[in-house]
Formats: structure tokens, sequence, C-alpha cells
């Protein structure tokens, strides 16, 4: 039995559904730029138009209602509400399409979780610094305390920045996401740091001036993966596995809820290595100040975003990290009924969504959890019965409800990933998450429910209806 009050939701992010990305004074943002560079998302494709949300929010509703959900993940465009990223000009079309959305939700009685920060920074602000610059963080605030101004009586549960580390590393380390930076073992410390800073302003801000009256909740929104040694009594293998975690989970995990610093294990392993480079007096990893908002206690709730699991191997070496196994390795060593997704990273392990509620009831002194993403995709030819996606949210929501009642977990709330099929960051449009597929073909963006929605909508009015008895 899930809790009478579970959050039964689905999830979307501004860029990768909304197109108009120059509609009504929208200012642009990295995404925009980088996907307008060649060579950079499969089939030179973009977000420009993507299921064109903007224009027809009417039909995502009646997704929602036929779904059954009773919340709703959605992120705001900072470059549509603020073009250039300061409070300087507002942009009013901006604000009156994201009064229609929340005001949409709540006439059907569905909860809205807004996240400030999807990847989408306004280009203004890269081009003076982007993440990487220590004052995008106050800039961050100040968008924050105008969202929590306008849109704060509306909404009950914040996020303030979703996944730091995939920004932080994708983005200045990989270069593969936006802003397509390369610049490894200094960018993605910074960038993580100074996303931390941003957090933690934004979370005293809102418990100074906002939370009394409205009377919300605010976090921030980590993926990880579940981790295991590949060889289970292999000491080499547990130590870089605990060691693969700090540098995961750990990095913004820790400082939020257990000691307002990054874990020991990070601490030191990047300090002696910034040392051995001959750094000019100062470690790669950032220090915070004891002159700013502090970092530990930041946090609501806890907001997991988890996908895949994987098994670590000693050997190697990434960066101050050890290196991992391949996927494939996860999917067949954790659970060999489940198959490698299409996208590559993505091994499906149900179970290893429940040893990692279980790792951070531990870990992280039994927090509230919202698990604000997770889903499985589908490549290729289309599927709308798509049976094997139908038994993943059978088998993980199994799962979830297991962590509940059997381990003491405090889950809150289920999010799949996504409502609809969407702009999948590199992988463009190949990659479709959604519980509705969308057919990027057609101009009118039509909407098909695929049977992974139907069974959604199933499991979620079977448990509603228990809760109610």
């Amino acid at each position: 039995m899930f809790p009478r009050d579970f959050a039964w939701g689905a999830g979307t992010a501004a860029y990768q559904i909304e197109g108009g990305w120059q509609a009504d004074g929208k200012g642009p943002s990295i995404w925009d730029t980088f996907c307008h560079e060649k060579g950079r998302v499969f089939g030179e494709q973009n977000g420009d138009e993507a299921c064109n949300s903007y224009e027809l929010w009417e039909k995502d509703l009646e997704c929602i209602q036929q779904l059954g959900l009773t919340h709703y993940r959605l992120s705001l465009s900072w470059a549509r509400l603020l073009p250039d990223g300061t409070t300087r000009h507002v942009n009013q079309k901006g604000v009156q399409y994201y009064n229609k959305v929340l005001d949409g939700l709540l006439a059907c009685n569905v909860s809205p979780m807004v996240t400030l920060y999807h990847f989408d920074l306004p280009q203004a602000l890269q081009d003076q610094g982007g993440w990487k610059s220590a004052g995008t963080a106050t800039l961050f605030d100040s968008y924050a305390k105008f969202c929590f101004q306008t849109f704060g009586d509306r909404v009950k549960l914040w996020i303030t920045i979703n996944e730091p580390y995939v920004c932080a590393k994708l983005g200045h380390e990989d270069g593969i996401h936006a802003p397509g930076l390369k610049e490894p073992g200094v960018a993605a410390y910074l960038v993580g740091h100074n996303m931390l800073r941003a957090h933690a302003m934004a979370w005293h801000s809102y418990d100074c001036f906002y939370r009394t009256e409205q009377k919300g909740a605010v976090s921030l929104a980590i993926n990880s993966d579940w981790l295991e040694p590949l060889h289970a009594g292999r000491t080499e293998d547990i130590a870089a596995t605990e060691r693969q975690l700090a540098f995961t989970l750990g990095w913004f995990a820790w400082p939020v809820f257990v000691t307002g610093d990054y874990p020991e294990t990070m601490r030191s392993a990047i300090d002696a290595r910034s040392k051995k480079l001959g750094c000019s007096g100062s470690s790669r990893l950032p220090s915070f100040s004891k002159d700013e908002p502090a970092i530990l206690g930041t946090a609501d709730f806890f907001a997991l975003n988890y996908y895949t699991s994987r098994n670590i191997e000693a050997g190697g070496g990434y960066g101050e990290t050890l290196c991992m196994k391949s996927d494939r390795d996860a999917g067949e060593v954790l659970d060999p009924s489940w198959p490698i997704c299409g996208v590559s990273w993505l091994a499906v392990v149900p179970r290893g969504l429940r040893k990692l509620l279980m790792y951070i009831k531990d870990a992280f002194n039994n927090p509230a959890v919202y698990i604000t993403e997770n889903g499985f995709s589908q490549v290729g030819q289309l599927q709308i019965e798509d049976v094997q996606r139908s038994e993943f949210y059978k088998d993980t929501i199994l799962e979830v409800a297991k962590a509940i009642q059997e381990d003491g977990v405090n889950v809150r709330g289920y999010f799949a990933w996504s409502l609809l099929d969407n702009f999948e960051w590199a992988d463009g449009f190949s990659a479709r998450f959604g519980l509705f597929h969308v057919d990027f073909t057609d101009a009118r963006r039509s909407r098909t429910i695929y049977q992974s929605g139907r069974e959604y909508a199933k499991i979620i009015s079977k448990y509603k209806c228990a809760q109610s008895k």
C-alpha cells in the first residue's frame, strides 16, 4: 500500500517540450545555441518546435488527465521569463504562459512540481561565463525569488536545479551537452560548486521570505545509478564502488544532507591530485565560504532521478574516480532477465531502485524521498503496444512499494519520465521515453497513448482506489 497522499506523477522539461524558441520575446538559451551548431545532436535535430507545448498546452493537460496523475513536474524556461537572465526585463508573455499552465493544472486537481533550472541557462549569462562564473549563483537566486514571488502561491513543491552532475560533467567536461565545453578535471568541479551555491541561496531565500506564507518545500534533483562491486568479495571492487558513489551521488548529496562539504573521499583524492599536478596553491575542488549561506540542510526532501544500475570493477582511471564496467555488464550481472534499452547508457534494473532507496535512507538520515524521474526508452521502429515498457512500470513500482512497506523508506511520490516523447538532449528525437507518443512528422504534433501509458494509468487508479478506502 502506498501512503494516502502519495504523489503519482510524470515529468517534462521546458526545452524538451515547449518549442517556441523565439516566440513572444523569449531569449535564447544555451541549448538553442548548442543545437544550432553542426554535429552536436543526433540528426542535427533541435528543440525549436519540439512537442510545441507552448501552443498545445491544453493537449498536454488532456494527457495528464487521461493518466489520472495527481502531480505533474514541469520546468520553467529561465530565458522565456527573463530573456537576458536578469530581472531587469521581465517577459510578461512568458509569465502569462506559465500562469496558464499552473492554473490549468490546479483546475484539474493536479499539483505542480516546478523545476527552476533544467539545463537551459540563458545564453546571455553563458556569454558572461555561465556556471563557471561565481556571479551566476547570485543571478539564479534573483531568478528564483522572482519565480517564488510570481508563482509560489500555487506551487508547493520546488526543485531548484535538475541533475547538477549531468550539467557539470556532460556540459563542461565531456562536451556532449550544452554549452559543449571540454575542460577535464577543472570546469566540472567549479560548475558543480556554483550550482550548489545557487541552490543554497535560493533555498535560504525561500525559507526567509516565502515559506511562512506559501508553505512549500524546496530541494534539488540529484541523479544517481545504483552501484555494486562486480566481484562482491573483492576488496578493490568494493572500495572502487564506494569511491564512485562519492564522486556521483555524494558530490551533491553529501554537502546538502550530511556535512555541508564534499565527501572526504572526494576531497582528499582531488586535493592530492591537484597538488601532484602542481595547481597553484589550491585544489581544483573549491571550498565553501563561511560568508555565504550554509549548504547543509538546504533540502526539504530528497529528489532522486534514477534510471539504471552498474557494476564497478577497480582498475583503469577516470579523473579521480575508478572505471566502471559497461552498461551491458550491469544488465547481465545485476538482472539478466532485463535487456539494455535503446539508449546505450540504460540497462533496466528495477530492483536497483529499491537498493538505492535503502542506501539513501541509511546514508542521509531517512529523508522524505520523491522519485522525480524514472523511465525506459524506446528506439528504432515505433511500438505503440510496448509490452516490455508496460512490464517495466509494473516491476519498478512494485520495487518502490517494497521499499516503502518492507524497508521503511519514506517515499512520497513517483514521477515517470516522461509524459511525452520529447527532445532527449544529444539523442534528439531518436529516444522515446514518453507515456504518450508524439508524431514529430505531423504539424499538429498529435499525441497517442502507449500501452505503457495505459498500464501506468491502471496502476495509479488501482492505488488511488485503495488509498480512498
